[in-house]
């Protein structure tokens, strides 16, 4: 049985003038594979753990069944909008006007590459301020890029500026913030840490290319552009994860400050903590009545009144 989702699903909505063909939806469903059979392949993987060592597996495992339900969605010929284009060119990229944009790529991105920046900021133990400011300048990132995609006019390489802005901020944290922790953790968790973000840092910025030849500057064919896409996110998801994974084998989660307990146990050091509140609690009362009972023995001998080691007869 042959591919026929873009025949089937062309009633459910509106055709742009440039649009993918059957090769393109092809690829899109074969990538769409790849992500889902990484996803089961990461999943067994967690099983093979202890629970508190599973964090990451769990990170990875929703980025990349979030990427098989956006590429199974794209291999539909859903999740598109036509969107006229800024320029029109000859060729094999010739329209009269519109072109297909996927938005289900980019609420692919707004949920993945948080996620994938989680794996990687945790790996170097960084502080959670600096996590949260970073996803943040990614979902900016994500966002731009989307309404720059949106947008007809000259003003899509205004959002594509802002986007790029975010993204050097991005950039910042993983070189410097990023690097300079993991050097210190050292050995496992700077190697796995250099290894992944440096392949980050080289799929990432070709992300920027890949839109301006495609929903910025309508350069490519949808076809192409579907594959460039998919080569890269390949890159960043499955082969990122996989690395990432084989790094942390050696990685004890309680060295990157992720220490977590067994499910219905208890937390390292919670009963020496409880004890050593009741001793300062003790200390404290022993002390203030021992001078409390000093002081009021020390008043009543003055005016005469008789004392005994309770207090006044």
């Amino acid at each position: 049985m042959g591919n026929n989702a873009l025949s089937d699903n062309s009633v459910v909505f509106q055709n742009a003038d440039l649009a993918i063909t059957k090769r393109g939806s092809d690829w899109y469903f074969a990538v769409c594979a790849v992500m889902g059979a990484s996803t089961l392949v990461v999943m067994g993987l967690s099983f093979t753990k202890q629970k508190t060592h599973r964090l990451f597996h769990y990170i990875s495992a929703i980025l990349l069944l979030t990427a098989s339900i956006a590429y199974f969605s794209m291999g539909s010929g859903l999740g598109q909008v036509p969107i006229y284009v800024e320029f029109v060119r000859g060729g094999k990229v010739a329209a009269a006007g519109t072109r297909e944009m996927y938005w289900v790529r980019y609420v692919d991105w707004f949920v993945t590459t948080p996620l994938l920046l989680l794996d990687l900021l945790l790996t170097a133990a960084l502080p959670w301020p600096t996590i949260l400011v970073t996803i943040l300048a990614d979902e900016i990132m994500v966002v731009c890029g989307l309404v720059g995609a949106l947008t007809r006019t000259s003003y899509k390489w205004g959002f594509f500026t802002f986007s790029c802005a975010a993204f050097l901020f991005v950039l910042y944290t993983l070189l410097i913030d990023g690097r300079s922790h993991a050097r210190a953790l050292g050995g496992s968790v700077s190697r796995t840490y250099n290894i992944c973000g440096v392949l980050t840092i080289f799929v990432w910025f070709l992300y920027p290319i890949a839109w301006g030849i495609s929903e910025g500057g309508n350069v490519i064919h949808p076809d192409s552009e579907a594959i460039f896409y998919g080569i890269l996110d390949l890159i960043a998801k499955p082969v990122f994860t996989f690395l990432l994974l084989w790094g942390h084998n050696t990685i004890d989660p309680s060295a990157l400050g992720l220490s977590m307990r067994e499910p219905g146990g208890r937390h390292p050091g919670v009963e020496k903590e409880h004890y050593g509140d009741h001793a300062h609690v003790g200390a404290h009362n022993g002390t203030h009545n021992g001078v409390h009972n000093g002081t009021t023995a020390a008043g009543n001998t003055a005016t005469g009144v008789p004392v005994t080691a309770s207090g006044a007869v």
